[in-house]
C-alpha cells in the first residue's frame, strides 16, 4: 500500500498543471479545466453571480474571483474551505434542504453562474465511483434549476458512466445549449468529462 501511494505521488508530482498549480499560486490543477473551458465558452464577466459546489480546495473559487469584476460568489462543500478573497462560504452538503435555503438566502435573486467539480471519495470500485459522482452532478444540476436565471450557465463535472445518459437527456430537455467537453488539463485516463449548459428553457 505505501509503495503504490508513493508511487501515486511520484506520478502526480511530474503532472505539469500540478507544478503550475503550485507556481501560479492555485490550491488545485482542476482550476485550469475552469480556465480553459472559460477560454472556450466565454462564460465569465463582470458583476456576475457564482455559486461554486463542491468547492474544496478553492481551486475554482480562485478562478472565478479571478476572472469576475465585483462579482458575488459563493463556495459550498462539506469539507471546510480556508478562505479565498472576496469568496463566502458555507459548510454543508449541498443536497440538503438547510443548505440549499442558506444559498437562496444568499443571493436573494437568481444566480447567472452555477459551478461543480464535486466529486465523491474513490473507494477503488470505478463502477461505484462513477456513480456516485453522477449523482452529485444530478443533485447540483437540480438545485440549478431552480436558481439559476433564464440565460443562466451551470457547468459541472461527469464521469462517462451509468448517470451520463440520464443527465445528458435531461440537460438536454432544460437548457437550450448543452456541450459535453473533456478539458486538455483533464487526465487522459480518466473518464471524467465536463457539461456546459446555457439557458433555460420554459418547460
Amino acid at each position: 500500500m505505501k509503495k503504490k501511494s508513493n508511487n501515486w505521488v511520484a506520478k502526480h508530482k511530474k503532472d505539469q498543471f500540478f507544478k503550475k498549480s503550485k507556481i501560479e499560486g492555485f490550491r488545485s490543477r482542476s482550476a485550469f479545466k475552469l480556465i480553459e473551458m472559460n477560454k472556450k465558452f466565454k462564460f465569465f464577466k463582470k458583476n456576475l453571480s457564482i455559486l461554486d459546489l463542491g468547492s474544496y480546495p478553492g481551486g475554482w473559487s480562485q478562478v472565478a474571483n479571478k476572472e469576475v469584476i465585483n462579482g458575488k460568489i459563493l463556495a459550498v462543500d462539506i469539507k471546510k474551505m480556508e478562505k479565498v478573497d472576496n469568496v463566502d462560504f458555507i459548510k454543508g452538503d449541498f443536497g440538503e434542504k438547510t443548505i440549499y435555503n442558506k444559498i437562496i438566502f444568499y443571493f436573494n435573486n437568481k444566480v447567472d453562474v452555477v459551478l461543480s467539480d464535486a466529486a465523491a471519495n474513490t473507494t477503488g470500485n470505478k463502477t461505484l465511483d462513477s456513480y456516485r459522482t453522477g449523482e452529485l452532478c444530478l443533485n447540483a444540476f437540480n438545485l440549478a434549476k431552480k436558481i439559476l436565471n433564464k440565460d443562466g450557465i451551470f457547468l459541472s463535472k461527469i464521469f462517462m458512466g451509468s448517470t451520463f445518459k440520464e443527465i445528458n437527456k435531461k440537460a438536454k430537455m432544460c437548457f437550450k445549449k448543452v456541450v459535453i467537453y473533456k478539458p486538455l488539463s483533464s487526465k487522459k485516463e480518466s473518464k471524467e468529462i465536463y457539461i456546459y449548459c446555457k439557458g433555460i428553457l420554459k418547460i
